[in-house]
């Protein structure tokens, strides 16, 4: 009787632990790859949280009216190892961000690139996710 009740425990411990993959989506589920941006802003609000960092950006059009667009990024930890940080993408901080509009039409997008003050270009998105990779040249 005892086997049986820590085979149906390990059986409730892993489909516990699976719940937050399937909670995890493909970019084509939520994205356009045939509906690509180009937004020049300025960063109002980062959050480094898991499983996607956001970048949310406000955007001035040429009539003047400002619009936030949320950027969806890679995790804080892939981020962090390629050189982005808080301080890297303060609020304030003039950016120039390429991504993937939401399928939904609504103001949020997943970013491909993030280009800083600076020059420097940080590739924001992750690998494996069915995002376009930028094409060779």
């Amino acid at each position: 009787m005892k086997m049986k009740a820590f085979a149906v425990a390990a059986c409730a411990t892993l489909v516990a632990g699976a719940v937050p993959a399937w909670a995890h989506h493909a970019f084509a589920a939520e994205f356009d790859a045939k509906r690509p941006v180009h937004l020049v802003g300025v960063v109002s609000k980062v959050e480094l949280i898991n499983p996607h960092a956001w970048i949310h950006v406000d955007v001035k059009s040429p009539d003047g009216k400002v619009t936030t667009w949320m950027i969806e990024a890679g995790s804080p930890n892939v981020l962090l190892r390629r050189g982005f940080t808080k301080a890297s993408v303060a609020p304030g901080t003039p950016v120039v961000v390429d991504g993937y509009q939401s399928k939904d039409g609504s103001l949020r997008a997943n970013g491909k690139d993030i280009t800083l003050p600076d020059g420097r270009k940080l590739f924001l998105g992750s690998s494996g996710t069915g995002a376009p990779y930028d094409e060779k040249k």
